[in-house]
């Protein structure tokens, strides 16, 4: 017995249906895997800031003096061919954490806790920095007052020329 006409025509727009719908769960697999590998890389950026932060602090505590360190950070200028921003939070004054996100797609980030009792100098230090081409450092200070507990100041800026 042949098969009907309307039948060819139901399992032709069954097929072009699968296809479409195929491609688009497709597409956001392949979406949702990128941004996983992106937030990995992310996190590798902001631990490595929130590292370099701790070891400074370390180095900076260890005097009885004041003292002010500044190191270079080796920052990849784009992840995945995209400009990523790199900030420390600030909780009133003191600094919380290294947040890490793309610029433009601020949802794919990630972030990284800082020591307690990290203080940030003014809001000039908390502005966002960009990768790109620009030289970025980070910064600790130890400032000793009279009869008073040293304070310990941390930053990220660009590097002065």
């Amino acid at each position: 017995m042949p098969a009907s006409p309307v039948s060819h025509v139901v399992c032709t727009a069954a097929l072009v249906i699968l296809i479409f719908t195929m491609q688009f769960y497709y597409l956001h697999v392949v979406d949702n895997i990128w941004v996983e590998m992106v937030e990995r890389e992310l996190k590798e950026i902001a631990d490595y800031v929130s590292d370099t932060l701790a070891n400074l602090y370390f180095l900076a505590n260890s005097t009885k003096t004041e003292v002010t360190l500044i190191k270079t950070l080796s920052l990849p200028s784009d992840v995945r061919d995209s400009t990523y921003m790199v900030e420390i939070e600030n909780a009133t004054g003191f600094a919380q954490s290294i947040h890490v996100y793309l610029k433009g797609r601020s949802g794919v980030d990630a972030t990284s806790w800082i020591l307690p009792g990290l203080k940030i100098k003014g809001d000039e230090y908390t502005q966002p920095i960009e990768s790109g081409g620009k030289t970025v450092v980070a910064g600790c200070s130890r400032t000793v007052l009279p009869e008073k507990k040293p304070d310990i100041y941390v930053w990220i800026g660009y590097k002065q020329v």
